[in-house]
């Protein structure tokens, strides 16, 4: 079994508000967990209008489908044009690590 998961730092683009906000992050999370089966949530800068950070995880038995699914998954929030992505951290957790 392995585990891979994803942390994006977002910068959002006109928003001017926590309402605003989430009517831009919920449809991003909601389209990652739809298209890719993955678990996704908002994990950091929940308070802050401009900024949010959206972490994912795949569990795979296989590491070739598992970094075609992070490859996917980045590639959609980078192509998102109302927020720019300022970084992503990739992970992996393989059946060997403890």
């Amino acid at each position: 079994m392995y585990v891979g998961t994803l942390s994006f730092d977002i910068l959002l683009g006109d928003v001017r508000s926590l309402k605003e906000k989430r009517s831009v992050v919920r449809p991003i999370v909601a389209e990652l967990q739809r298209k890719y089966a993955v678990s996704a949530a908002e994990v950091g800068d929940q308070d802050v209008y401009r900024r949010t950070r959206i972490g994912l995880a795949v569990v795979s038995g296989d590491t070739e489908h598992l970094r075609d699914v992070l490859d996917r998954c980045e590639r959609l929030v980078a192509a998102r044009p109302e927020v720019e992505l300022l970084s992503v951290r990739r992970r992996f957790h393989g059946e060997h690590d403890d």
